[in-house]
């Protein structure tokens, strides 16, 4: 099994690198990849020396499976080279995710639409992952009609650049390199990628589009608003789901407590919810502050946390390739 990581040297490649090992993912050959700065780099892992790749020698070297993570126009010139020679590539960037002719994956969800013809298979927006996996179970039981969604979301997933202002800003160093407009450090920024014609951001509608994708309903209405805020380990959101039956409190804690790769953390009282202190360098999705919308029929509330780099990210593209493995899909 020889596994490509494609964008090996950044935020989401090391991630990559660090969830193979702790899942034991039956690697036989690595081949790490990046961009010509980096090549011939050296990179560990479980104890043996990898020597950083160019594309096309990586695509020479036939992987079974490239994990990429190394930006959209590098996915769109490269998948395609990858899957001619039979690699299965799991792309994190937005340039295949919707594209009618990809599968958009969240394994919880939507992994049984894959096929061994699959080649090009998009991993989908870290924070539309951790909403779905959330939402899904109860759309089953009880019909999702609208979405209401407010991010909170980690620097980390702008990237290295991004936390290096954070901590210069809390040290007072002075950054050269802005990854932001505007300070982040104090402050909130309600932008999140560039802004469209509709007033809405790029990453608002990636949550809108890809949320109907991965879920398979074109019905379901959705609206979103996403924030930068000075955190590192997850992103957080503050769901509201309108669905078309009633429900009761404690059937829904119920699904989401049994449902694989969610955990519950709702409990007021004791004032336990989810938090990207918790979340961060977990593979879970965390939910709770779960409650009636009172303002609203068959309508709940829930703040759902993940870490983006891992479950909304790393985590979900190595499930994807797991899942291929498992049902020799390669």
């Amino acid at each position: 099994m020889k596994i490509a990581v494609v964008g090996a040297t950044g935020l989401v490649g090391t991630k990559m690198l660090e969830v193979l090992s702790e899942r034991n993912f039956p690697v036989t050959e690595l081949i790490p990849v990046a961009s010509e700065k980096s090549v011939g780099k050296i990179i560990p892992y479980k104890g043996t020396d990898y020597k950083v790749h160019s594309l096309a020698e990586a695509v020479l070297k036939k992987p079974n499976i490239a994990l990429f993570s190394a930006g959209g126009s590098t996915s769109l010139e490269w998948a395609p080279k990858f899957a001619e020679v039979g690699t299965t590539v799991i792309d994190n960037s937005s340039a295949w995710r919707m594209d009618a002719s990809k599968k958009l994956i969240v394994p919880e969800v939507n992994a049984s639409t894959l096929k061994k013809e699959d080649k090009i298979i998009a991993n989908p927006n870290c924070s539309t992952i951790q909403m779905v996996v959330a939402l899904n179970p109860l759309h089953k039981k009880y019909g999702i009609k609208r979405i209401i969604v407010s991010t909170y979301q980690s620097v980390t997933g702008t990237g290295v650049k991004a936390v290096k202002q954070l901590m210069d800003e809390r040290t007072n160093s002075h950054s050269n390199e802005m990854a932001y407009k505007y300070k982040i450090d104090l402050n909130v920024i309600p932008q999140i990628d560039v802004f469209l014609e509709n007033g809405y951001t790029k990453e608002e509608m990636k949550m809108v589009n890809e949320t109907k994708k991965i879920m398979g309903n074109n019905s379901i209405k959705v609206t979103a608003t996403t924030v930068r805020i000075p955190v590192i380990g997850g992103h957080s959101e503050s769901v509201n789901v309108e669905f078309e039956n009633d429900f009761s409190i404690s059937d829904v804690k119920n699904i989401l407590h049994n449902t694989k790769g969610i955990i519950l953390q709702d409990d007021p009282e004791n004032q336990i919810y989810p938090m990207p202190l918790f979340a961060h360098n977990k593979n879970e999705v965390f939910v709770g502050r779960i409650r009636r919308d009172e303002s609203c029929e068959k309508s709940l509330n829930l703040w759902i946390v993940s870490d983006n780099l891992r479950k909304g990210a790393a985590t979900n593209a190595i499930q994807i390739a797991e899942h291929l493995i498992e049902n020799h899909l390669i």
